[in-house]
Order: structure tokens, then sequence, then C-alpha cells
């Protein structure tokens, strides 16, 4: 009994030793949220000492657990928990929280902080973060484990609070991952019935174990979320549940603080001089401010643990390479994040077959030729749809459905039902376990929906992509409510998200291999339902698509207009140009198929291709405002600045005026504008 006694004080000792640097950090910089710290911090010592399988020394090592913290705000409970089991993060990070610079940011941030996974902080996201990396291990294990030798074998575990369940992505994400049996992803709820508004009671009733058992996940508890005993007896339940399991955990936000303990008070904002004191009191710890005793600290420390761990995996993974050697070069590529070893050659041979396309194709049947080709040549592909798949296009001839695959296949296609945010997290947490690329379609019209989850793609600079398909008027007769007028704009501004909008066969393939080849950041590829035509193979093509803006078509003689058009307008601008030289009009087209590559193009390429001293015009089916800064303030706009209408696309075209005629009169009026004619045409 005394040893148990002993035990059980030594364990609440290693605990406070987090919940003090949560303490201190906080109370230091002044900004902060302590409490959740200081609730999960018995949960985190239970897991992170007895069960994570980790390696401090090596953040990267593929076979390690994951951890995720989805309240992210809790941050300092995973700083002080990477800080204490020997990450490069050390001590002066921590009382440098939330500060410019430092490697504490108000919210983990992933390759920001040794350790951290994921970016989190918008709520309910890191949970399906955490439900698209349990995926990725069990789809990476049905590839490369062999019966003798599984390289693939690690746990996805996840802390998440009510502000996580309440979101409506937390349904979308957990509904799938019990569809999937995702039986090593394991999540911590910390019930401790605080939001920012006080008492969730008033507006969170849900019965969440029946919910969660509902998805058909196994359901722990509540526990007493301070008793480690329980704790531990319920992870090992967890492990042995062969589903996704939800620990419920009943804690009290701020414990140990006397005075705020189960308060809002104690949510998102410091304890007060006076508070620490007196919890300081209260739990017994005399230490100074950021002073964790020797004793504690040896006893947090995993490094040698982890160092053990991934050596006995190294010996493993070293006997799977003699026996499968190209299993094992194709699991360390793809870890890596390499594309093929032959992927010029790939990529070489996809722009030949797409550029020798003729006939009229819709740039979303373009985009599925290229899956044809490309799925089964670079296997580490990852395809899905959000229901859409028949419309969007996303299955190549080797898709091979999660929800069909036979015995003994290994699936590389997800049907993610009517999820579109719950879909685009979790291709984000596919992303960011590695050895995958994800790739997931929707209506454009629909980006609205996951649109939180593409920035944090961006924001996570993540190789993640997102095709779009149905992307202006040309859908036709569904109507406003799925025809995107804003969309186009509105997803280039968020920052290191490459849109393409192809006009063809070619340049869809150009927007594929370059998705795949851009290693720091998303794209999404805005692609048509109608029919456009193709305008040939040449080397220049390529060269110039890939570089996100280039000449199409040259005036015959000097040009006294430039059209910069994208996608289904290009067909536009080329008719545009036949007319205008019928009046003796010079005009040059450029397609624009990457805004934002283009920009970082140098001054001598983008004054090449449009050149300053001549009248410039875009045309596009969509909203005009991002088109100003192309074509200046003498410059003319063709596009819609308002909701669309029902209708076939063709009629749709001629109302909005998207025509060639009246491109030509808009050309004319640039040209007049500067000057280079007497406006007698």
């Amino acid at each position: 009994m005394e040893r148990d006694k002993t035990e059980i004080t030594f364990r609440r000792e290693l605990a406070n030793a987090v919940r003090f640097l949560a303490i201190d950090a906080v109370e230091k910089a002044r900004s902060g949220h302590p409490g959740a710290p200081m609730g999960m911090a018995d949960i985190a010592e239970v897991l992170w000492r007895d069960h994570l399988k980790h390696n401090p020394t090596n953040p990267k090592w593929p076979d390690r657990d994951r951890f995720v913290l989805s309240n992210g705000h809790g941050s300092m409970l995973l700083y002080a928990l990477l800080h204490l089991t020997g990450y490069d993060l050390p001590l002066e990070q921590l009382q440098n929280f939330r500060q410019l610079g430092s490697k504490t940011a108000g919210h983990p941030e992933v390759g920001h902080t040794p350790g951290v996974e994921t970016t989190t902080g918008p709520l309910g996201q890191g949970l399906t973060n955490a439900v698209g990396m349990a995926l990725a291990e069990k789809l990476l294990a049905q590839r490369y484990n062999r019966p003798e030798c599984d390289i693939v074998d690690h746990r996805t575990w996840a802390f998440l609070g009510d502000g996580c369940l309440m979101e409506g992505i937390s349904h979308e994400a957990c509904s799938l991952a019990g569809v999937w049996g995702l039986d090593k992803l394991v999540a911590f709820y910390d019930d401790n019935g605080i939001s920012i508004d006080g008492h969730v009671e008033g507006w969170f009733r849900d019965d969440t174990p029946a919910r969660f058992r509902a998805y058909g996940w196994h359901v722990v508890g509540p526990v007493d979320g301070h008793d480690a005993a329980a704790l531990g007896a319920a992870i090992v339940e967890a492990k042995a549940a062969g589903k996704p399991t939800l620990i419920v955990c009943r804690t009290q936000i701020g414990w140990g603080a006397p005075n705020k303990v189960g308060s809002h008070d104690v949510h998102g904002a410091p304890l007060g001089a006076d508070e620490v004191a007196a919890t300081r009191a209260a739990l017994n710890w005399p230490h100074a401010p950021f002073e964790v005793p020797d004793a504690l600290r040896e006893a947090w420390d995993a490094r040698l643990s982890g160092a053990a761990a991934e050596a006995e995996w190294q010996v493993k993974f070293v006997a799977y390479r003699r026996q499968y050697p190209d299993l094992a070069a194709e699991f360390e590529r793809t870890q890596a994040g390499g594309l093929p070893e032959n992927w010029p050659e790939i990529r070489k041979s996809l722009l030949a077959v797409a550029g020798a396309k003729d006939g009229a194709v819709a740039t979303r049947k373009s985009s599925q030729n290229s899956l044809d080709f490309l799925v089964d040549r670079v296997p580490e592909l990852l395809g899905g749809s959000a229901d859409l798949t028949g419309s969007n296009l996303t299955a190549g001839k080797g898709s091979r459905a999660l929800h069909a695959a036979a015995e003994g296949e290994v699936p590389n296609y997800i049907s993610y039902g009517v999820r579109e945010f719950g879909m685009t997290a979790i291709m984000n947490g596919v992303a960011l376990h590695g050895g995958l690329i994800p790739y997931g379609g929707t209506f454009a019209v629909f980006s609205d929906y996951a649109r939180n989850a593409i920035r944090m793609s961006a924001l996570m600079k993540q190789r993640v992509v997102h095709v779009l398909t149905h992307d202006s008027i040309g859908l036709g007769e569904d109507g406003p409510t799925h025809q995107p007028i804003e969309h186009a704009a509105s997803l280039r501004v968020i920052p290191g998200l490459d849109v393409w909008r192809p006009c063809d066969e070619l340049e869809t393939a150009i927007a594929w291999s370059e998705a795949l080849e851009r290693r720091d950041g998303p794209s999404a590829l805005l692609l048509s339902r109608q029919n456009l035509p193709q305008y040939g193979g040449e080397a220049s093509r390529a060269e110039g698509a890939s570089r996100g803006s280039y000449v199409l078509a040259e005036a015959d003689g000097p040009a006294q207009a430039v059209i910069i058009a994208t996608g289904s307008e290009v067909m536009l601008a080329m008719q545009a140009q036949t007319a205008l030289k019928a009046q003796g009009v010079a005009v040059r087209v450029v397609s624009m198929p990457c805004t934002r590559r283009f920009d970082r193009q140098p001054a001598s390429w983008k004054n090449a291709v449009l050149p300053p001293e001549i009248a410039r015009v875009a045309v596009e089916a969509g909203q005009t405002d991002i088109w100003r800064k192309y074509v200046g303030l003498d410059g003319e706009v063709l596009g819609i600045d308002e909701f669309g209408e029902s209708g076939p696309a063709p009629a749709l075209y001629q109302h909005f005026g998207l025509t060639a005629d009246n491109l030509v009169q808009t050309v004319l009026r640039a040209v007049v504008r500067a000057g280079g004619a007497d406006g007698d045409f």
C-alpha cells in the first residue's frame, strides 16, 4: 500500500511538472490557455510515459506514434511534454511562449516546433487530421507489411475537448473512422463541461458516448481523468478494442487552482499572481517559475528509450530491405516525399499523350485521362471524392476503392461521402503522416464547405491536390447555387495555394505534373464540365504553362493588345483574336492557367509575356477584381460580378456577355484608351 501511495504521489508530481510549466509560461506571456493543460496533465503523463512510441532525438522516425492536440489552444501542454521528454525545445523557448520568433507559438505549428505533428487551432480539424493519419497508417501497412515483418505498425492518439465535438467536422471525420475500422486511433475526450462562454449544458447536451458507439467506435468510460490507474486501464482496453476508441475522461479544467478550478475563468487567461501562488501552495510545488526538479526531469526523459525503440525498428527494416529491396526502396522514397525515380520519363510521356489529344474535351475528363496514366505509375497517389466520383472523374483506371477492395488488394481511392470539409482535413492528415499524396474532388462551388481545411493545407505547406470541377457557369442548368462565381478569385487569395485553371488537355496534364512535383504546398485544379478545344502540344507551351502564363497565340504583327484568359475562356480569346485580325487589330492571346505561379516568375518572363506598353484585357467567367493587378487601371476585365442564373450553358454565356463579339468590343475600347488606335475601326 505504501508503495502504491508513493507511485501515485510521484505520478502526480510528474503531471504537476507539466501543469506548472504551462502555468508559468502563460503567466509570463500574460496570454494563453492554462485550463486545458492543467486539466489534461494526468492523462498526458500516463500516455506519454507508458504508451506513446516516439523518439525525441528523431521526430521524423517513420514508425513513430502520432500525437495530435486537437484542442490546440492548450498548446503549453504539448510544449511542456516535448520539452520534458527531450525534444529540441529548450526551456528558453517555453519562457518565450507566444512571442514573435519563438518555437512556442500560441497554437502548435507543424514544421515550426520539433515533435508537433499538425497545426491545430481551428477546432475539430486536429481530430480530423488524426483520422487521416490513422487511415494512412492502415493503408501503408496493407501495402508494405509482410506476415513476418511489420514495418508500419504505429498508433494515432488525439486529445480533444467539447469544442472539437461541437464542430460539425467531428461528425464527418468520426463517422468515417468507424466505417473504416481505424483500430489504431484512440481519442481522449477532455470532458470538463466548460467552454469559453461557461458551463456547456446550456448549448451542448449530446450523449457523446452513444454518438460514438453509433459511429462504430469502442467507448471507454467515463473514467476519472485524474486517476492514473484508471487511465492506464482505459488505454490498455483501447489498444485491444479492434475499433477506433474514444476514452471519455472526466476532468476539471484548471485542476489544482483552488479558486478557479472548474470555471471558464481559467480557460483562456492567465491565473494571475495570487492564484498562481495559491496553486503552488495547494499542490505543494515550492519550486520557482520554470524550475523542474532533476528527479522529475530524469523520469520524463524519453531519449534513451525512444532511440532504443527506433533502433529495434531499424534492425527489422534492414531485414525487410534484404528480403524486399524494391518495396523497401519505395517505402523510403515515399516517406522522404520524392517521386518515382523515372518521374521525368513519366512526365514527358504524359505530356506527349496530352499534347497529341484532338477534339473537344472537358478538362475534368482531361484530368481523368491524366489520372489514368498516373495512378499506376505513382503508387503513392491516394484519390477520392465527396460522393461525386462520376462527376469529378477522380477515379483512374488503376483506382481501387477502399469500400470495394478485394481480399489482398491495396486500396488507393476513397469514397468520402458528402463530407467536403471532412475529406479535405482528412487529406491534410494523410499528407502530414507521410508516404502518400492525397487528392480529392468536389464541385468548385462546394470548396466553400472545405475552405478552412484548404487554408490549413496551405498554411502547413502540405502537398494536397484539390480537384474542383464544374468550375463556372458552364455547368449550366443547376443554377446559381451550383455555379461558382467568386470561387476562383477567393481561392487565389489564399497564401501558398497554387490554383490551376487549365484550358485543354495539355495544360491539365501540366497542372497535375506541377501539383505532384510541388513539395511545399497544395494545389487546386479548377476544371470544366463543358468540352473545350485543344491547342496542340508544342514544347514551348509546356514550358510556358509550367511558368503559370505564356503566349498561346502571337499577334499577326506588332501587338496592339493582349488578351489574358484562363480555362474555358481561352476559347473566347482565340475567337476574338481571329475577329480582330479581320478588323486590322493585332492581338496576342496569353493563357494564364496559374496566376500565383506566374507571380513567382522573374520580371523578364513577366514583361515578355505581358509587355507593359500595350493594352491588356482579361476574360474569365468569374469575379473580376483579381484581374486588375494584371490589366492595370487602363485595362479591361470581362467577367461576372453577380450570381449566376439557371439555364443551359450557351444561354448563360450569352446572358452574361461572355461572347467573342463582346470580347472584341472590350478589346477595342482598351486599345482606344491606350492610344493604340483612333477609334475608327
